[in-house]
């Protein structure tokens, strides 16, 4: 199923906390098994020597999970984080971030996705995480 960016966007809206929210983040799309997500530059974010703070990006690969098994389900239902394996490979510095997410398999109870978090204009990622989540409605 292929969510529209409005309807995407409102089941972030109605269903994460304030604090995630102020990441920013916004869906730029949400289809079959896949979502892509724009965590956009703010020096709020960033840490000790000018670089995306790694918490953010990790904040935003669990979220983009969710709309991306969301969209794959064709509706949001209660699902809990059970793993998140993040791999740094270069700062985040200026730039906003798009986060690809794949889903990797969708049964009944467990989701599995891999995630591409690559700064905006660049070539290579500069985070990427595998998800499991538990399936609980």
């Amino acid at each position: 199923m292929t969510f529209s960016s409005a309807e995407a966007d409102k089941i972030l809206a109605d269903n994460f906390a304030p604090w995630v929210l102020d990441l920013g983040l916004s869906v730029q799309e949400a289809g079959d098994r896949h979502a892509v997500l724009r965590l956009p530059w703010s020096d709020t974010l960033a840490r000790d020597g000018g670089g995306l703070s790694g918490q953010a990006l990790m904040a935003a690969a669990d979220t983009a999970t969710v709309i991306a098994i969301s969209a794959a389900r064709g509706a949001y239902g209660p699902m809990t984080t059970v793993q998140q394996s993040t791999s740094f490979q270069r700062p985040v510095i200026g730039a906003d971030v798009l986060i690809h997410v794949r889903i990797t398999k969708l049964g009944k109870r467990m989701a599995f996705a891999d995630v591409t978090m690559t700064p905006e204009g660049a070539e290579e990622p500069s985070a990427t995480a595998s998800t499991v989540y538990a399936l609980l409605g």
